[in-house]
């Protein structure tokens, strides 16, 4: 029988899968010696297997049970005991950060009778006893049964009645208590359970179930966090922030979550418990107060930090409570911070001898680069500042102002940009912040839930501007100066100031960008560590990184974001626009005269596009893949051209004739799966000349050009000789090499690679076309049919247009890789489909062995950072 229960003194931070992140680190830190309440974690495996079958595992009770006794003898108190109770919290805690996500109930053990031994044991504080009373019930009543958690806040703004939560008595919060009961009572036919270890085992329960709360799986999605892990519980004997003056509790950070320098940095409440200070109803005040407060404590805590910062080498994000003057850690993880901060901290660990350059690269991620190329505000803007709060979470923001988030998620369904603005935010407004371009807060501080989740997510976070009367029933918010803002109405965020501007400001490209353009300030201390980082991961990565570019334009972007090549050149690109009339001509030739007529007029055009990208790369690899065009593309719609000769009669001119009868002929019910790639150049002749004797012309007018012809849509290897064997000749006659190879896009391709690989010289997965055609649903349509269902049931975790299907659309790969390398071991890989800028997938193709990745140029950094990680990932298996 697996064991279920681990005192804090059995674990350590290696126990992350099965105690969870907090009960992991709790354990450490009671390793470390610090000062951590005593308490033991219920695993995640029995919450996978309570998930399962809707029962608590056999067996864990009664190891639930044996503990609980365990931590009864150390304390010297029963749970729940009338004159002297010992009292719990219930807490989750996942492999995986997901703050607020899921449930935790503080204060088990209360009832009616340990009330009065709590205020004894807080020398007859009856205040901090009834509060703490009315605390469980809130909690439990929303957490445990299910009821609707407005009903207890509406309940304590009646009864303060304008007054701040500190000037409420003792006889207040018990009349509290007595309503808080009745409203149970109201909403489940029972009264409040007053058994504590009937509290304690619903609690766990509770918490279980809350790994699939609507918001949980909202956060996994969105965070790609694995849908099967479960959460761990850890069960804590309470320690108490809400005692006095002299207790309080607070969020700390070893550095800056925001802009990575190191300092002192968190919010302290005063006689408040941990959930005052995440939730933001009251607005804390800074670290630093704490050494005016009660200097031990705060000394004891900046070494403490010190600790815990050195021991586990990175920015840790710490929770603790002061008990009349006592010092307790109640959490510790590797904090969230923002992508500037990441890539500051970083190098700043490299300078001070923490972790090496290697190891410097693993810390930061492609998404927190691509988000530091999004662009930020004019610094002259003329736009009027109205408010200003704490600078939670960096970026440029600016939407029309919603105040919930259902209305959030209505209008950013139709496109329109958003910012959400509330007092404070909390678990439930999940799904708008993730809906806006900004979260706006009246209340709560840098370590406020808005912040918080803001930060892990990227996205623009200003909290706790105080001067905002926000008014969530009449969707306005009121600035200094009598300025209203309805819903609707335009507004700015800054989340590297704080500012809150009223209507639009002006952005301005991102230094991060500029640097990769070329022109940046290499002064900027966020610019230097960015180069550091992305010098060292060129050095150490494996895989090149090309781009797909179809002009000039884009090939000299993309040589100057990194690009190593080129690797997919879309020739159909090049007939859009103006020359669309002449394939027009290509298509009603009807005779070998007029195709070669038509060819001859494209290949001029043709010859001067490649000659303009091969100087653009200069010299190095440009993949050009032949014309690969569904052919309704490039014709006229047919009912518009149909109800345009009609309508023009016998004045219809002789080309729109033509066509209509050419479009009778050449109609497909499904034009993706037609008359398209390899099959036109076998069909039509002389289209795939024309474009390699124009490919050949431009590499013989640029010296040191290293064309690669790619042949698409490849099923047979009959297919590809033909072809392939015609551009050899001609590559032959012109005096030009160049590697002749295919797209494998085709499932038939993937599984005869061996075949196809004895005529192609290298590979490039098209994994687009490969997505659609193994899954069998086209991309343009069903995204919006049922995608958001499918992620919804969890068929997806990601849409596999986002990332590359590993175990369908990867294995196809893997057997391409296999069998091709088997026939040809020098055969050269890529992939040029969406997934070449995808960090998963980029992993993906560096463990199946891809010689290079293809991606948009404003991707290539992301690729360039992807490719080293995957390398430095890899490595570090091998090693272990």
């Amino acid at each position: 029988m697996p064991k279920y229960v681990y005192d804090f003194t059995e674990g350590n931070r290696d126990l992350r899968d099965l105690l969870g992140g907090k009960g992991a680190n709790l354990a450490e830190m009671t390793n470390l010696g610090l000062p951590v309440p005593p308490g033991f974690t219920i695993t995640t495996e029995a919450c996978r297997s309570f998930l399962a079958d809707g029962v608590l595992p056999g067996g864990m009770e009664e190891e639930v049970a044996a503990h609980l006794s365990a931590l009864e003898s150390a304390m010297g108190r029963e749970l729940g005991q009338a004159d002297d109770p010992l009292l719990v919290s219930v807490r989750s805690g996942a492999a995986f950060s997901m703050p607020g996500m899921m449930e935790t109930v503080l204060n088990i053990g209360l009832n009616d009778d340990s009330v009065h031994g709590l205020a004894k044991q807080a020398g007859g504080n009856e205040r901090f006893a009834w509060d703490s009373y009315r605390r469980l019930i809130q909690m439990f009543g929303k957490t445990v049964q299910d009821i609707d958690g407005a009903l207890f806040d509406d309940a304590l703004e009646e009864l303060k009645d304008g007054r701040d939560d500190l000037e409420l008595e003792a006889a207040d919060f018990r009349a509290l208590v007595a309503t808080y009961k009745e409203i149970v009572r109201a909403h489940t036919g029972e009264d409040f359970p007053a058994d504590p270890h009937l509290q304690m085992r619903m609690a766990v329960e509770a918490v279980f179930s809350s790994w699939n709360a609507p918001r949980a799986v909202l956060y996994r999605r969105q965070e790609r966090i694995p849908a099967d892990l479960g959460t761990a519980v850890s069960v804590c004997s309470m320690v108490f922030g809400n005692c006095g003056m002299d207790s309080g509790t607070g969020v700390a950070f070893t550095r800056d979550p925001g802009s990575g320098q190191q300092g002192v940095y968190g919010d302290y409440l005063q006689n408040a418990q941990g959930e005052d200070v995440v939730s933001g109803i009251r607005n804390t005040l800074p670290l630093q107060e704490l050494e005016n407060i009660d200097r031990s404590v705060y000394d004891e805590l900046m070494r403490t930090m010190r600790t815990l910062e050195e021991h586990y080498r990175d920015l840790c994000d710490i929770e603790f409570t002061v008990e009349r003057g006592k010092l307790w850690m109640l959490q510790t993880r590797v904090g969230k911070r923002t992508p500037g901060a990441a890539f500051r901290i970083a190098v700043q660990l490299v300078d001070q001898g923490v972790i090496d350059l290697d190891e410097a690269v693993t810390r930061v991620t492609g998404d927190q680069l691509a988000q530091l190329m999004f662009p930020r505000f004019a610094e002259e803007t003329g736009t009027t500042v109205i408010a200003r709060g704490m600078n939670a979470s960096p970026g440029a923001a600016v939407g029309k102002a919603v105040f919930s988030t259902d209305r959030a998620v209505e209008l950013a369904e139709r496109g329109e940009a958003v910012i959400l603005v509330r007092r404070e935010t909390n678990p439930d407004d999940l799904a708008g912040m993730i809906a806006a371009q900004g979260v706006l807060t009246s209340r709560g501080g840098k370590t406020s839930h808005a912040a918080v989740v803001a930060r892990g997510m990227g996205r623009t976070c200003v909290c706790g501007a105080e001067a905002l009367e926000v008014s969530a029933a009449d969707r306005t918010f009121t600035a200094p100066g009598g300025v209203v803002v309805s819903e609707g109405d335009v507004i700015s965020i800054d989340g590297t100031s704080g500012a809150v501007y009223l209507g639009e400001v002006p952005v301005v490209p991102s230094p991060v960008v500029e640097y990769f353009e070329g022109s940046g300030d290499r002064d900027d201390e966020l610019v230097r560590a960015v180069h550091r980082l992305m010098t060292h991961a060129d050095a150490v990565r494996r895989m090149d990184v090309r781009a797909n570019a179809d002009t000039a334009e884009d090939a000299a972007r993309a040589r100057r974001f990194g690009a190593q090549g080129i690797g997919l050149c879309r020739t159909e690109h090049m007939f859009l626009g103006k020359r669309r009339s002449l394939v027009e001509d290509l298509v009603l030739a009807v005779s070998d005269e007029e195709r070669d007529h038509a060819l001859a007029a494209l290949e001029p055009l043709q010859r001067e596009d490649f000659t303009a990208i091969f100087r653009a790369m200069e010299g190095r690899p440009v993949t050009i893949r032949l014309i690969d065009p569904p052919l309704h593309e490039f014709l006229p719609d047919f009912t518009e051209l149909s109800v345009k000769v009609a309508l023009a009669g016998e004045e219809a001119t002789e080309k729109d004739r033509k066509l209509l009868v050419a479009l009778k002929r050449l109609h497909e019910e499904n034009p993706m799966l037609g008359l398209r790639g390899v099959r036109l150049g076998l069909i039509i002749p002389g289209v795939f000349a024309m474009q390699v004797r124009a490919i050949a012309a431009a590499a013989r007018a640029v010296p040191g050009s290293r064309p690669e012809i790619m042949i698409p849509l490849v099923a047979a290897v009959q297919e590809l000789e033909h072809v392939g064997d015609e551009a050899r000749a001609i590559l032959a006659e012109t005096g030009v090499e160049a590697l002749v190879g295919t797209m494998i896009e085709v499932p038939r391709a993937a599984l005869t690679a061996g075949q196809i690989a004895e005529a192609a010289e290298f590979f490039s997965f098209g994994t687009n076309d490969l997505t659609q055609m193994t899954w069998g649903f086209s991309r343009d349509d069903v995204e919006a049919a049922f995608f958001s269902k499918y992620l919804e049931l969890g068929v997806f975790g990601v849409s596999p247009f986002e990332t590359l299907d590993a175990d369908g659309v990867g294995r196809l790969v893997e057997i391409a890789v296999e069998q091709g390398r088997t026939t040809r071991p020098d055969l050269k890989l890529g992939i040029c489909g969406e997934h070449g800028g995808d960090p998963d997938s980029i992993h993906f193709c560096h463990r199946v062995g891809l010689d290079y990745v293809s991606c948009s140029p404003f991707r290539i950094p992301v690729a360039r950072l992807e490719a080293a990680r995957a390398t430095l990932a890899c490595a570090g298996s091998d090693t272990r």
